[in-house]
């Protein structure tokens, strides 16, 4: 199927005249967070309180957000909030809770595995509909959803594993429990961007 642009009805994400990328959070905002969800793990462990009290006014605004674990390059965990139910600063200490310990693909995160975890977060933009043709493999996440299902991919993953756009329409589409070209017939999709930060970009 050729994926070639067309025009698109009020309410679709469109295409992006390019330009430079620019920053939501500072980096002061950026250690504050990392900071937080390594604590929000390490309190579970130790069976302590941490306060959720988000500390400025930014971080109190509602976010989706998710939160990758890795140990020693691998994936340990990664669980998130698809829409923006709570402030940013308690959605970072949930998930990196969750993806620790109850992300079902893995064993609870141990006592010793701690202090070498890496966590990455992915702050998500709102989403939007776009069209099949104007989905950018490194800007867009996308969520498909139909009959009930549905599965999300972060817009890293298709970089990471050298994905196409059509690949990631694919993968986007096995992800949610459907066929490959689910987004050909009836499919709903829709495109997000994330603001990606992690340990490493501390370093």
């Amino acid at each position: 199927m050729s994926l070639q642009p067309e025009s698109s009805p009020p309410g679709f994400l469109e295409p992006s005249p390019g330009g430079t990328a620019s920053w939501e959070f500072s980096g002061q905002e950026r250690s504050l967070l990392l900071k937080l969800a390594h604590e929000s793990i390490g309190s579970k462990l130790d069976k302590r309180e941490i306060s959720l009290e988000p500390p400025s006014p930014h971080l109190a605004e509602p976010r989706a957000v998710f939160t990758t674990i890795s140990l020693r390059g691998q994936l340990r965990g990664c669980v998130g909030y698809v829409f923006p139910t709570t402030s940013l600063f308690r959605a970072v200490a949930e998930t990196s809770r969750a993806a620790a310990f109850e992300d079902s693909r893995f064993l609870p995160v141990t006592r010793e595995e701690v202090p070498e975890l890496e966590v990455s977060l992915s702050v998500l933009s709102p989403l939007a509909a776009i069209r099949p043709e104007w989905v950018e493999v490194g800007k867009h996440g996308l969520l498909v959803s139909q009959h009930g299902h549905r599965g999300l991919l972060l817009p890293q993953v298709p970089v990471e594993h050298g994905w196409d756009r059509l690949v990631f329409l694919e993968q986007a589409c096995r992800k949610a429990g459907l066929a490959t070209d689910a987004w050909q017939h009836g499919a709903a999709l829709e495109a997000f961007t994330a603001e990606v930060f992690g340990d490493r970009d501390q370093k």
